[in-house]
């Protein structure tokens, strides 16, 4: 094992692309770019990861009006997704090392009236609306409908989920969570989504309905092994903090009170700084939602930058403090570009900056094809053996 290499925190800012793939054409979205949209916004400010090497990813140059202007500091580049999606379930689970060369299934229509029904007759409940809509907006136009009746608000999106909405008043969020599960135990093979969500809120009327932090996310179980898995087989920490114990329904990553939800960012950053006084080896898995949750779908440039901005505060307070043998990896999993037409993610590049005593500074990795080459070059960086997961490595590219 390399004793040089104790720990590596591989943050994923949720939709944080940096420019449309040679294939977005098939998704319809020629012109996406996530990163050179927030660029723009006067609320955007970062100079650390500037310094990392952020605007010398391919596709990218330094400008004037840049935070940062010397030579970077970090390791650089972009990967290129080598599945066919542009979600959250099937970013994550290539970043972890497992190609889908099949969408998962989505609904622009609605779900299919026996899917709609047996899920009825297993809650009890009748369902309204089944239509694809925006979080926020579904609760004002079904909310008060929901209240009366007690039918749950199910709906999904352009991605491949299937999300109920309920009242906590009406439905107590355990209550919920049981409904989601009994969706998930339906939604198998032809109709197996990615996610189903759990999507409480509270409030009275159409005028104060609100979501609450107490979203919970019931995933497809990975089709094959993933790092998470090798990692646990090697005896190493698998740590995952905000979604990623739910998008890899729980398999591979530790259950040991390191692991933990998130309820937003500030959260998420809080409990990953908490992570510096553990001593642990091996890896921890950030997943950082609000920029896609709250800012991406909802079109919110400035939003977008704001978070992002937030997140380079922090990171200007996490680098110093990280030890000799650690290693911070920065990424995404799709892109949500909020200069962009409609409300979908877009499929794009993710960008990657990585730091560390142990990591050479300046280096460029271009463009690579395969988000799995980060799984790859973590199971490397601990001598773990990569049996089943595709890609490179590009531990010999970065490490000192």
């Amino acid at each position: 094992m390399t004793d040089r290499i104790k720990r590596v925190f591989l943050i994923v800012l949720d939709s944080c692309g940096c420019g449309y793939e040679p294939d977005a054409e098939l998704f319809g979205d020629v012109g996406a770019n996530t990163l050179a949209s927030i660029r723009k916004s006067d609320k955007f400010h970062c100079p650390n990861m500037e310094r990392l090497g952020l605007f010398h990813i391919d596709g990218f140059s330094p400008e004037p009006g840049d935070d940062y202007q010397g030579a970077p500091e970090g390791v650089y580049g972009r990967l290129q997704e080598r599945s066919m999606g542009k979600d959250t379930t099937v970013g994550h689970w290539e970043i972890a090392g497992i190609i889908s060369p099949k969408p998962l299934p989505t609904y622009p229509e609605g779900f299919p009236e026996e899917v709609i029904r047996q899920f009825e007759e297993k809650t009890g409940r009748k369902v309204i609306c089944n239509k694809p809509y925006s979080g926020t907006e579904v609760i004002k136009d079904y909310g008060e409908e929901h209240m009366k009746t007690g039918a749950l608000i199910v709906y999904t999106s352009a991605d491949s989920v299937f999300q109920i909405a309920a009242n906590e008043a009406v439905v107590p969020v355990e209550q919920l969570y049981k409904y989601c599960r009994i969706a998930r135990e339906m939604l198998k093979g032809e109709h197996g989504v990615g996610r189903v969500i759990a999507r409480p809120f509270e409030g009275t009327c159409r005028e104060n309905f609100k979501r609450t932090p107490r979203r919970h996310d019931f995933s497809i179980l990975p089709p094959g092994v993933t790092m998470l898995d090798l990692l646990q087989q090697k005896g190493l920490a698998s740590i995952g903090i905000g979604k990623i114990r739910d998008i890899f329904a729980g398999r591979g990553v530790d259950d040991n009170g390191l692991t933990t939800p998130t309820v937003s960012n500030a959260d998420g950053m809080e409990k990953t700084m908490g992570l510096l006084a553990e001593d642990f080896r091996g890896l921890a898995f950030v997943n950082l939602v609000e920029t896609d949750m709250t800012y991406g779908h909802r079109r919110d440039v400035d939003g977008y930058a704001n978070a992002i901005t937030e997140f380079d505060r922090w990171l200007g307070d996490f680098i110093p403090k990280m030890e000799e043998g650690d290693v911070l990896m920065i990424t995404a999993d799709h892109g949500c570009d909020p200069g962009f037409k409609g409300t979908d993610h877009t499929r794009e590049y993710i960008p990657f900056l990585a730091c560390g005593k142990q990591l050479k500074q300046n280096v460029d990795l271009g463009t690579r094809v395969g988000f799995t080459d980060i799984a790859r070059t973590i199971l490397d960086l601990f001598d773990v053996e990569a049996d089943g997961i595709p890609g490179e490595s590009f531990k010999k590219e970065i490490l000192s």
